[in-house]
């Protein structure tokens, strides 16, 4: 709930979205925004104003691919140490997952970063060791920071990192669902600042706001959505300025320029975007996972969705976690047989957590 002095300034500001009279439909691309939205039920108290707030692809666990996955697998079963995140662990395909496969024998670890994982293959010299890096570019920095330090020869990267503002592009592309606005997740733009919204709005002219994750800042972001819509205006503004600025962290983007290259990458949910993804320079090959294994890489056939799960469709915004027929009967957090159910930024995992009843 919220907390006591802050009741009167977030009724201040319902009433201040009341008054501009404004039926609009929002789209958050982060999952602690999600969280926050869910956990303080912020989307109820909005749906009275005319105000609609839809999930879409914030969460990188959920948009990173059932074939990379298996690329991961696949690595495990060859013998390698695959370090990786618990919720990445436990994404399943073809019913099995990295932590089913740990059960079985492989040696796949659970890191809290990147430098857990070089510390492993300093620990390993013997053994090869594959971070299966997934993000945006809110954790592409310290993988890039990583490779640029020379870590030990038996160190390896399975990319799966990937940009966000190409996601937004995308969807709007597609136009599948009325997105009237969009709150731009905190994380990210603290690392790519203002400019690459300011760019999608020349080209799609609708309303952004970047926010910060506290219940008030998600409102006020609202508020000031719907303020620009009230004024017939379409730009970016930056809510969360306290941490975002308008260049972002040019340190922090100079490390993944010089580690990286943008490629085309599919997403789930999204098929293939333009210069969406991150894969290592030719300079740095010798660490990327998929060129130095690509013999026993050798993956066929399609990886889709389990049959019934909607999770494709949670992450373009077309329905919502309890509009799939497997939520919380089939699919629960103990039994998550999607990826929007696995991860802590998933938004069926939100959702069951906080409102499963």
């Amino acid at each position: 709930m919220f907390r006591f002095r802050d009741r009167s300034t977030a009724s201040k500001v319902l009433e201040r979205i009341r008054d501009l009279n404004v039926e609009a439909r929002f789209m958050n691309v982060c999952g602690t925004h999600q969280d926050t939205i869910v956990r303080y039920s912020l989307d109820a108290l909005l749906e009275p104003y005319g105000i609609e707030l839809i999930a879409g692809p914030g969460c990188p666990i959920c948009v990173t691919t059932a074939r990379e996955y298996m690329e991961a697998m696949v690595l495990a079963m060859k013998g390698k140490i695959i370090a990786t995140y618990g919720d990445a662990a436990k994404v399943r395909v073809r019913g099995r997952s990295l932590l089913s496969l740990r059960g079985e024998g492989a040696d796949v670890r659970i890191v809290y970063s990147i430098d857990d994982a070089v510390d492993i293959a300093v620990k390993n010299p013997d053994r090869d060791v594959v971070f299966l890096a997934v993000g945006f570019e809110t954790t592409a920095p310290a993988t890039a920071y990583t490779i640029l330090s020379d870590p030990p020869k038996n160190f390896y990267v399975l990319s799966c990192h990937r940009r966000i503002p190409p996601a937004i592009e995308a969807l709007l592309s597609l136009g599948e669902t009325r997105i009237d606005g969009f709150i731009d997740p905190g994380h990210v733009s603290t690392i790519i600042g203002i400019e690459p919204y300011e760019r999608i709005v020349s080209k799609f002219p609708i309303p952004h706001v970047i926010s910060g994750f506290e219940p008030l800042d998600v409102l006020m972001s609202v508020y000031m959505l719907a303020r620009q819509i009230k004024r017939g205006e379409a730009k970016v503004e930056n809510e969360y300025s306290r941490a975002v600025r308008r260049g972002g962290n040019p340190k922090a983007l100079k490390l993944i320029e010089e580690a990286f290259e943008t490629i085309d990458l599919e997403w789930r949910g999204l098929s293939k975007i333009k210069n969406s993804g991150m894969r290592l320079r030719r300079r740095y090959e010798d660490r990327e996972a998929r060129l130095v294994f690509q013999d026993e890489l050798e993956l066929y056939g399609d990886y889709d969705e389990p049959k019934g799960c909607l999770c494709s469709e949670v992450l373009r915004g077309l329905v919502k976690p309890r509009d799939c027929p497997l939520f919380s009967s089939i699919c629960t957090v103990l039994n998550p047989i999607g990826p929007c159910m696995v991860s802590v930024e998933g938004a069926c995992y939100i959702e069951y957590k906080h409102r499963r009843g």
